[in-house]
């Protein structure tokens, strides 16, 4: 059966890459679509498929401002043309759940999320309530809200990656969902005793719900050592001043990120997030989470076993659950039985049985 799988954009390895790859070896000789794609950034099991774009990809200056075309990206998904598939799979945070398959051609989508910034995040992304700015991205948004539901029924089985996102699809789409946990870690991943040094790590792209600055500021008043890993967005805002035992980096060695994971007393995981294939990673080497107690991270960390909540984005309530953390005595194997239901063989597997048992 020929398949093709479709993805928003493709500029850079991050949560939803990790997913597409994974699909992509679930469906090896499967086509690729997106609406941008530049070459160099993915890994290779990406970049040595057979990949087609949207018009979008033609436009000026999409490396750096591809989102501010962000009106355009309904039209750009449904002009793919999918004729001659017999299934195809989106892997959908913005609008590839939106694409326009033929009437015999099975359409399961893995949802990430429905498009958070239109809906229940909207004033997360956009905290400024006025000025010709917001003004117009309210028109904006109204529009998008509408085609996102509309396109929501051209999808004929709806997976995702956590409850917090089904909930969402259930709100908004009025659909029934499956729950597929992202593929994590390989299947042969095991759990060691690492020797732990006296900092905490955050690795986090930096936009504005990821709550970085919440991080730095509980940091700045407990005066403990932080790593920070990521850039973004909010980069220039979020690292200027910062107190010397709060450490920056950014666009290290892969390689350099997991010898952080291995040695941190603590991952400080202080977002509402869909998922998080960071505190996964953070479990896989027996480093606890200190979570914010909403989201994703409620199905992917065990509470005074792989890591803790905190009920509050506030600084006094991470601090006491840093204080709470490092009272508890975390075993080896309560981080290995936790990762184990995130792994890219159950992944895959569960994908393929997903489809096999709806088209």
């Amino acid at each position: 059966m020929k398949v093709a799988i479709i993805h928003d954009w493709l500029t850079g390895m991050r949560g939803g890459e990790v997913v597409l790859d994974a699909l992509l070896k679930a469906y090896p000789d499967a086509d690729l679509f997106t609406l941008f794609y530049t070459k160099g950034k993915l890994n290779a099991r990406i970049e040595d498929r057979k990949i087609f774009t949207a018009f979008t990809n033609n436009l000026p200056f999409k490396e750096k401002y591809y989102r501010h075309y962000l009106p355009l990206f309904p039209t750009a998904i449904e002009s793919l043309d999918l004729r001659g598939y017999d299934i195809v799979i989106s892997s959908s945070h913005c609008v590839a759940k939106g694409v326009i398959p033929h009437p015999n051609t099975f359409h399961m989508s893995y949802i990430h999320s429905p498009m958070r910034y239109v809906w229940d995040m909207y004033y997360d992304y956009f905290p400024n309530k006025s000025g010709l700015k917001f003004f117009l991205f309210q028109m904006i948004s109204n529009y998008l809200r509408t085609w996102d539901v509309a396109s929501s029924h051209r999808v004929d089985h709806f997976t995702c990656n956590s409850h917090f996102v089904g909930k969402r699809i259930q709100k908004y789409y009025r659909r029934d969902y499956q729950i597929v946990y992202p593929p994590c870690l390989s299947e042969e991943f095991r759990v060691q005793d690492y020797s732990k040094e006296d900092y905490y790590l955050m690795v986090s792209a930096f936009a504005p719900y990821k709550k970085i600055d919440l991080a730095i500021e509980a940091f700045t008043k407990n005066k403990k050592k932080l790593i920070l890993i990521g850039g973004g967005q909010d980069e220039a805002k979020l690292v200027k001043n910062l107190p010397s035992n709060i450490i920056w980096k950014k666009g290290i060695p892969r390689q350099e990120v997991l010898d952080y994971y291995k040695k941190a007393r603590g991952f400080i995981f202080p977002g509402l997030e869909d998922f998080g294939i960071t505190p996964v990673e953070s479990q896989a080497y027996a480093t606890p989470v200190i979570a914010y107690g909403r989201g994703g991270a409620l199905e992917s960390v065990v509470s005074g076993k792989t890591g803790v909540f905190f009920p509050e984005q506030t600084v006094e309530s991470l601090n006491s659950a840093i204080k709470e953390s490092e009272s508890i005595s975390y075993k080896r194997r309560d981080f290995q039985k936790s990762i184990d239901r995130f792994t890219e063989e159950k992944f895959v597997s569960e994908i393929r049985k997903a489809v096999d048992r709806h088209k």
